[in-house]
């Protein structure tokens, strides 16, 4: 057995102390690429509360115990933020957003295996399991998926469940990398990338938390109210540090935006509101919030959502053609559909002359964009070849 071989079977070690996690960085940080992943909670606060971080380099695997007394994880920031070597997560967004908050920045370079097997014709939302079993040779223990990682101390199962994740994926993604640079696509994958390291995609802004709530109602008072209301629960979520439904859910929060109390007696009497919370500090700045909306003048208050289109509905019949188009397109360069377009991107192909939508840009253009304004401009057409879908152009 060869010498990296044995490196790569070693047991995981447990990284408890500054010291130990500095050097472990140091080692890693001479590494081309790191596998990386993390062991959360959030069922019980707003901001997700990280416990866990699994690294994998070529020759060691370690299990960070983030919440471990006095360690200073500053030196796995650093390693996070090393432009040399890229970070590699599977489905990394939930990820992304913990070093994003913990570290002030987003892991850069990365590499997300799910999109890349996407890409490399693996299919929609590609699961971790089915890519272990299929490029590392491997399964998956699930026993300690839904473990409670705030919990110490970490058993030695869990360290191993932990560790398991970083060790399969090194060979999940030398495997991806190796396909898809046959296939000419690593430029494909790295377009995708942008989004996922872009600080704004996981900005949670108060002041648009009302729109999640779809309010469907011209009237543009209740918006108002419903935008305050909203608004207040995010920053008070936010500040206690609790989810957003366990302060007020959704559907109480519409009805005091619907009913506009504005004393505690009155918004006590909502579904799910204590006399206790209306009495209290929160109560108050809840109604604080809804009297701002009250007394906007009306050049203030929001507009009703708008349709996402304006103009004639689209054809079914042409949705219809576009999505048998992407199919096409999808089969013939053995990409997964949802990667290429959205349904809400189909819609939009199918109403405006030439919509900015990703399916029209980059490698998207080149696989379906410019193939389904040809077939809207009536430059082609689809028909069948034995079991095939084939393209007519005219």
């Amino acid at each position: 057995m060869s010498r990296r071989h044995q490196a790569q079977d070693a047991a995981p070690v447990l990284i408890t102390t500054t010291d130990e996690l500095t050097a472990l960085c140091s080692r890693l940080r001479a590494e081309t690429f790191v596998t990386v992943d993390t062991e959360f909670m959030r069922e019980r606060t707003y901001w997700p509360e990280l416990c866990v971080v699994q690294l994998g380099g070529e020759h060691e695997v370690a299990v960070i115990d983030a919440m471990a007394e006095g360690l200073d994880l500053a030196p796995l920031g650093e390693l996070l933020a090393d432009p040399a070597v890229t970070k590699v997560f599977h489905a990394a967004r939930q990820d992304v957003e913990i070093c994003l908050i913990r570290f002030g920045a987003p892991p850069r370079p990365l590499f997300d295996t799910q999109i890349a097997a996407m890409v490399a014709g693996f299919g929609d939302q590609a699961s971790y399991d089915s890519l272990v079993r299929g490029l590392a040779g491997a399964s998956i223990d699930k026993a300690h998926r839904f473990s409670d990682w705030a919990a110490r101390p970490l058993s030695p199962a869990q360290i191993a469940y932990a560790a398991a994740d970083v060790t399969h994926l090194r060979r999940v993604y030398t495997a991806l990398v190796e396909r898809l640079t046959q296939d000419g696509r690593l430029s494909w994958v790295a377009e995708d990338m942008a989004e996922l390291t872009d600080p704004a995609t996981y900005r949670q802004d108060p002041e648009t938390a009302w729109e999640r709530l779809k309010p469907r109602t011209g009237n543009r008072r209740f918006l108002a109210a419903i935008r305050a209301a909203a608004a207040w629960r995010e920053r008070e979520a936010q500040r206690v540090n609790i989810p957003r439904q366990r302060l007020v859910r959704d559907e109480t929060l519409l009805e005091i935006a619907a009913t506009q109390p504005a004393t505690a007696n009155d918004l006590a009497r909502a579904r799910g509101i204590s006399k206790g919370f209306a009495e209290g500090k929160a109560g108050g700045g809840l109604l604080a919030a809804l009297a701002v909306a009250r007394d906007l003048p009306d050049d203030a208050l929001p507009e009703p959502p708008r349709e996402p289109r304006q103009g004639p509905p689209a054809s079914p019949a042409l949705i219809a053609l576009l999505k048998v188009l992407l199919a096409a397109k999808a089969e013939e360069h053995d990409v997964a559909p949802k990667l290429i377009a959205s349904s809400d991107e189909l819609e939009r192909l199918a109403t405006e002359p030439e919509p900015q939508v990703p399916a029209l840009h980059g490698w998207r253009r080149l696989v379906f964009g410019q193939a389904a304004l040809a077939l809207k401009s009536g430059k082609l057409a689809l028909g069948v070849d034995g079991r095939k879908v084939k393209l007519i152009e005219s």
